[in-house]
């Protein structure tokens, strides 16, 4: 005897779609979003959302809209991930999980388009052509042309070879020199090379100035200084090799992108700071050092 609000076991299994959406839900609690994560590594590192656009080229708009997992101003899938890896990297993580998100999340990497086939080329009966007559008049012109320049180089010539008639002005005898002493002769002596610049240029610095003097030194980094007053003085990144230099009459506040790869002078004396490379360094100096680069807070 059946009842008839009994339910069947395949009414109680849990259908196939339940379990997915499940699953989904479960990885999105477990897994930050992409632009949450840049987010978080970027306070991590310290650097504000102006510094990670200088640092990258990436417009600030941009970098806001990927922090909130907005991508529809990157411009297309294609731009969306290259903003992905910049800013990944600026903040010190790995783009290639971030990346992959993306992808899953868009309907993944699209297909690379198959190369055409190769084809034989039809065999074509090559039309007569027709003389070029215009060429032929040029090349006749040029020919005309350089046989009158060779006539004319030749007669000079010939012109040189011919004796000098009697009776006609010969060139006057070099004056002679009095004294025994042979004429002076124009200074042969090369001009001397300019020195190099070295530290004792750094050394001169004015002591009623703070001066401050940055070189890239072991590879490229993105600097920012500015004065006692909070004007900018500088906002760009040094190529190796590239030197900057800052005064002010109270203090300069600098950024260091990569300060593992920044030589620094102040007021004519090296810093020895063991920076690492990729670190971002925050540091003010006065007139009174280089005692020591205060940190700024925040």
């Amino acid at each position: 005897m059946s009842i008839g609000n009994s339910n069947s076991p395949e009414e109680e299994r849990p259908s196939t779609d339940d379990r997915s959406e499940d699953r989904l839900v479960e990885r999105s609690v477990e897994e930050p979003s992409i632009g949450t994560a840049l987010k978080k590594a970027r306070i991590a590192a310290g650097l504000t959302v102006d510094e990670v656009s200088s640092i990258t080229r990436v417009r600030i708009p941009i970098v806001h809209a990927i922090e909130e997992d907005d991508f529809t101003r990157c411009g297309g899938d294609v731009y969306a991930r290259g903003h992905i890896r910049t800013l990944a990297r600026a903040v010190h993580l790995d783009p290639a999980p971030l990346v992959e998100s993306y992808d899953a999340a868009h309907g993944g990497r699209p297909a690379p388009t198959p190369a055409a086939p190769m084809f034989e080329a039809e065999r074509i009966r090559p039309e007569r052509q027709r003389p070029n007559w215009t060429a032929a008049m040029v090349a006749a012109i040029v020919a005309v042309i350089g046989f009158v320049g060779f006539t004319a180089f030749s007669g000079d010539a010939e012109k040189e070879k011919r004796p000098v008639a009697e009776g006609s002005a010969s060139p006057k005898p070099a004056p002679k020199q009095t004294g025994g002493k042979p004429a002076a002769q124009p200074s042969q002596v090369p001009p001397a090379a300019k020195p190099e610049p070295s530290d004792s240029a750094i050394a001169a610095a004015p002591k009623d100035l703070v001066t401050v003097v940055l070189t890239a030194d072991t590879g490229e980094s993105w600097i920012s200084a500015k004065d006692s007053t909070g004007r900018l003085l500088f906002d760009g990144t040094l190529v190796q090799g590239q030197s900057k230099t800052f005064t002010d009459k109270e203090s300069v506040d600098l950024v260091l992108g990569d300060a593992g790869v920044v030589k620094l002078f102040v007021n004519g004396k090296e810093i020895k700071d063991d920076f690492q490379p990729g670190q971002v360094e925050r540091l003010t100096y006065t007139k009174e050092d280089p005692a020591q680069g205060q940190p700024q807070a925040g």
